[in-house]
């Protein structure tokens, strides 16, 4: 054999290459292995991811956004702001070259002389001449497409601050696309504590109990429904710049006999399933509006405090959920501003009609109507202005990662002036430290709730917490366990 086809170890050239394209193949199997088990090609666009593609092209003045999935031929646009839902071929698409190099890419120019190999410009409804992409990972690394933004302009420079900012928004797709994959797992939902559940769940609940996947049965929660083994918890809502109490998130636990104490997450699921998701339902909101009307008995500085509850998208499906919710008030001596309704957005899209329908019954009632998790990409800034809410919950992800640069930031800051413009307020969620709210209040964000200040407490302590108008939280004060 020539000695050109050999090389300083002694193998053929040919092995060589071979051995090169065996090994560049193994991760491409690896990533296209994530890619399918999120199931996200051939299936309709999803508005979910709709909030990042709009955050992205505002944040970067861009025309056009898009999040692209990329299999072995093609790309398949998931969400797209400024253009048209398209799938087209993966051969030398920008999309493409993203994949290939696993890192940020750059076009300043598509028209200058110096334009990079592997540009593809899928259509010609909009003239973009500069491109900033960076991939999309799922949570086990694997790249498996790209948020892209494009615009008419060519652009002078990019900075690594907006690089920065892409990826950040890259981050929380990566978070929407873990719980896409935990809700398609077949796996039992846990007993065990997680973070935000764990000082109240019992030894019980989490010892090696056997349970099988069709547990439990309709006739399981009727029976703990009959047997009064629901329990609610309730989380303070705070006044940032004052420690002051002003609201109390409901939160449903199921104190099982022999499970011990069972976070939503083991029966909820199966209750939405089976449908007795409505009693369920009707149970916590009832108990709610009582345990308030106990709380204000003979505590008038208690007038402004305001339990809120939240609603699954079946309870919405009925029509008379605004008298239903009447009803209560009326029966527990309460107004309407003593009552805040939680919801995402996903529980209101199967139905927008009804949907809009219900709630401005409700806000006729004066109740306070809550988007929770707003920015995981369940929400839709469109239907910000469609649907009659008063409150935007900044989801706990966005606030845990604010002190890991400045980019983060942004985005809370994004998400706290658009409520400010809409007329809306906000509560951020899953405060755990000082600097978190500082940056918060810096901000303008005036309510917040999480372990800093109280985890989810039963009503007995929060009974104490409510006995004089003087009473403040804050993170020098610690709470009993």
């Amino acid at each position: 054999m020539p000695e050109s086809e050999h090389k300083g170890n002694g193998r053929p050239r040919y092995e060589n290459r071979d051995l090169a394209a065996r090994a560049r193949r193994k991760p491409e199997s690896a990533r296209l292995s994530a890619l399918r088990s999120l199931c996200l090609l051939d299936t309709s666009p999803e508005s979910c991811f709709d909030t990042i593609t709009r955050m992205a092209a505002f944040q970067m003045h861009a025309e056009s956004a898009s999040l692209d999935f990329v299999d072995e031929t093609r790309v398949w646009a998931k969400s797209i702001w400024g253009g048209k839902l398209r799938e087209f071929p993966r051969k030398d698409s920008f999309a493409e070259r993203i994949i290939d190099e696993g890192k940020p890419v750059v076009v300043l120019d598509t028209q200058s002389e110096d334009r990079p190999r592997g540009f593809y410009r899928p259509d010609k409804i909009l003239d973009l001449r500069s491109f900033v992409g960076v991939p999309v990972s799922a949570a086990d690394g694997h790249i498996v497409g790209a948020l892209c933004v494009g615009s008419s302009q060519p652009a002078s420079q990019i900075d690594s601050d907006e690089i920065a900012l892409l990826e950040s928004l890259s981050a929380l797709v990566t978070d929407q696309l873990e719980l896409r994959r935990l809700r398609l797992s077949t796996d039992e939902p846990s007993s065990r504590p997680t973070e935000t559940e764990g000082a109240y769940q019992t030894a019980e609940a989490i010892l090696p109990l056997e349970m099988d996947s069709a547990w439990p049965l309709a006739e399981d929660l009727r029976y703990a429904l009959d047997q009064q083994q629901f329990v609610l918890y309730y989380q303070p809502e705070i006044e940032l710049a004052t420690g002051r109490i002003v609201g109390l998130e409901a939160l449903i636990r199921w104190r099982h006999p022999r499970r011990g104490m069972l976070s939503p997450q083991v029966f909820i699921p199966q209750a939405e399933e089976n449908g007795l998701i409505l009693p369920i339902g009707d149970w916590g909101l009832g108990q709610a509006c009582r345990q308030l009307q106990l709380w204000k008995k003979d505590r008038p500085w208690l007038d402004g405090l305001r339990v809120c509850v939240n609603l699954s998208a079946r309870q919405f499906t009925r029509q008379g959920l605004a008298d239903h919710v009447e009803s209560l008030l009326l029966q527990n001596d309460l107004r309407g501003h003593h009552l805040g309704l939680e919801m995402t957005e996903s529980s209101l899209i199967p139905s927008i009609g009804t949907a809009v329908s219900v709630l401005t019954s409700l806000q006729k009632l004066g109740v306070s109507l809550h988007m929770d998790d707003f920015g995981t990409g369940y929400s839709s800034l469109s239907h910000l202005h469609r649907f009659p809410f008063d409150v935007l919950k900044i989801d706990r992800s966005f606030v845990k990662r604010m002190s890991k640069g400045t980019q983060p930031l942004q985005i809370v800051k994004t998400i706290i002036e658009l409520a400010r413009v809409l007329g809306m307020d906000v509560v951020a969620e899953g405060i755990e430290t000082p600097e978190q709210c500082a940056l918060l209040q810096k901000m303008g964000c005036r309510f917040g709730q999480g372990y800093l200040f109280a985890p989810p407490l039963p009503a007995e302590e929060i009974d104490e917490l409510l006995r004089s108008p003087e009473t403040r939280i804050d993170h020098s004060i610690t709470i009993p366990a």
